[in-house]
């Protein structure tokens, strides 16, 4: 009777110890997926459209959708651009691509593409 108790308890210990290494190991795959899913995100294009073109300020008003790679939800906001000669590219209303980073401590389109 001694044994089986005994045999019982491990057989339990053995079942929650292998529980929790399995559980250990989605967690380090979960971990690895995300790092590499944030690091395509810090290079995926983000969707939106102009509000206004600002040549003088060299800035963009888009209202767009989530940014990932920022951690920002869908808004309207002001963005400096990295190269002039964008601002060009788009008038308002456009729907456009884009990529937004900080830059120097300032949120820039780094990226811009019409669709």
């Amino acid at each position: 009777m001694k044994n089986a108790i005994v045999s019982i308890a491990m057989g339990c210990v053995l079942a929650i110890s292998a529980s929790a290494y399995a559980e250990g190991d989605t967690e380090n795959t979960h971990v690895a997926s995300t790092s590499q899913t944030g690091a395509d995100a810090k290079h995926s294009m983000s969707h939106g459209e102009v509000k206004k073109a600002d040549t003088a300020a060299g800035k963009l008003t888009i209202k767009h959708g989530p940014l990932e790679n920022l951690e920002m939800d869908a808004m309207t906001m002001v963005f400096k651009v990295k190269d002039p000669a964008m601002l060009s590219q788009v008038i308002v209303g456009d729907k456009i691509d884009f990529v937004a980073e900080e830059v120097d401590g300032a949120l820039t389109v780094t990226e811009l593409h019409k669709q």
